[in-house]
């Protein structure tokens, strides 16, 4: 009866979204009523239910504050980069579709974090007139260096609840992600046949080596830069490869031209990154803080900047920031969703009866249930809070070795978060055509499989 009450709540959210009778911002609210006695089931002695929810709501309000500015910045942005519009609607080749989804987004998202890889690969995707869940299936491919994203806050959060040396752990972490990245390209040139875009040989050879490079830095870099700036590196390297070859350029002042907002917001945001010790304010001491040089200061301030120097460019802003409101609003209740399941216990109760009284085979479900919290809280560091220290102490109870599990935690938590509920809900939202995120899923679940085959090979062939 208690496991029922307290799967209750996942179980509705799922069947809500995958029925199309209720819209991600619904379902979640309808969840979240459910989540209530799950929650009082589930809490220890001693605290009062008012309390807890009244507590974890409030750090999921200021958790929840991060992404959606990234993700506002990440509009006034694209909207301050954003082609005239006699120009904006590029056609689709297999090319541009591949340089924006992917070493692109790739790029955006491991300096930035919190879905702007996505968001930008999708606002590009419409552009070329892509639309449906084809194309939110597409952008999603932006989150495949999730435990890179934002320069690794999630996998230093993790490494710390592992007591394992982070530069060690994502090191191991990069073996089990590079081999996903390469197996995927069957599936990416599926989605792009599926955008309309058919992908002749060979541009998929040049395609499938662009991947097996980024996939050889992701792995080779660790031995010469620290695992937070890896991802910005490997898939920085392949998206100047991608972006000339989609659109050369004529010259090499039109490519500046071009190129001058992205230099400039990667410029800001490093040096932003190399200010010790920021003002940052910190309500929760034991969740990440917000520094007065984040991201989305950086975005906000460099996308108003450009906006203002432009005609009509207030206009734009106003626009952008409008399409952000649907998004904020599912990022709030959503993590706050992610914030009651975990701090009250049920997502430990939930991974704890799924590998119950199953032996040395309690291994093999180390991978699903890390990307079960990724997938449920939408977060790398949220999935890897909720379950890094069971993680860990069934790797020591199995003699697993001691890098193992945390790795395998970050790996499938980190690929769980970037296909997320959370993240799924706000891409169909922002691209606002009534696509369900359960479409979208029929389309990525080629990919869920991968991660938990290659999941479990690691295991196999680590342990």
């Amino acid at each position: 009866m208690i496991l029922a009450l307290q799967a209750a709540p996942l179980l509705l959210l799922l069947a809500l979204l995958a029925s199309g009778r209720a819209n991600p911002i619904q379902a979640c609210a309808l969840a979240l009523a459910a989540a209530i006695p799950a929650v009082l089931v589930t809490l220890r002695d001693g605290v009062a239910l008012p309390g807890f929810l009244l507590e974890e709501t409030l750090r999921a309000a200021f958790l929840a504050v991060q992404p959606i500015a990234v993700v506002a910045g990440g509009l006034l942005f694209h909207a301050a980069v954003e082609r005239p519009s006699g120009d904006a609607h590029r056609p689709a080749t297999p090319a541009r579709v591949f340089a924006a989804a992917l070493p692109m987004g790739l790029f955006l998202e491991s300096v930035t974090g919190f879905g702007v890889g996505s968001v930008f690969a999708l606002s590009a995707l419409r552009g070329m007139g892509i639309r449906g869940a084809v194309a939110v299936a597409l952008a999603a491919q932006a989150q495949l260096m999730v435990p890179w994203g934002a320069l690794g806050p999630g996998s230093s959060i993790g490494a710390a609840l592992a007591h394992v040396p982070a530069q060690d752990m994502v090191a191991l972490v990069a073996w089990p992600n590079a081999l996903w990245i390469v197996a995927l390209a069957p599936v990416i040139w599926h989605l792009q046949a599926r955008a309309g875009v058919s992908v002749p040989p060979g541009e998929k050879a040049m395609q499938a080596v662009m991947l097996a490079v980024m996939a050889a830095l992701l792995i080779a870099l660790h031995l010469v830069l620290p695992f937070e700036t890896v991802g910005m590196v490997a898939s920085g390297i392949v998206a100047v490869w991608a972006l000339w070859r989609s659109d050369p350029p004529r010259d090499l002042g039109t490519a500046l031209r071009a190129a001058w907002p992205y230099l400039l917001l990667t410029a800001c945001l490093l040096a932003a990154r190399g200010v010790p010790n920021p003002p940052a304010w910190r309500p929760f001491p034991e969740l990440p803080a917000l520094p007065l040089t984040h991201v989305a200061a950086v975005l906000w301030i460099v996308g108003l900047g450009i906006l203002v120097s432009r005609t009509n460019g207030l206009a734009h802003a106003a626009a952008a920031l409008r399409r952000a409101k649907r998004p904020a609003i599912s990022m709030v209740l959503y993590v706050t969703l992610g914030r009651w399941l975990a701090g009250s216990g049920v997502a430990l109760a939930l991974a704890q009866a799924l590998i119950g009284g199953k032996g040395a085979l309690a291994a093999y479900a180390i991978a699903p249930m890390a990307f079960l919290g990724g997938f449920i809280t939408g977060s790398n560091v949220g999935g890897n809070a909720a379950l890094m220290p069971m993680q860990v102490a069934l790797g020591e109870a199995l003699g697993l070795p001691t890098l193992l599990a945390p790795a395998l935690q970050n790996f499938a938590g980190g690929a769980g978060a970037g296909m997320s509920i959370a993240a799924t809900a706000m891409l169909c939202l922002l691209l606002g055509d009534g696509t369900r995120p359960v479409q979208v899923w029929r389309q990525l679940w080629p990919s869920m499989a991968l991660v938990l085959s290659i999941g479990t090979m690691t295991l196999l062939f680590l342990r």
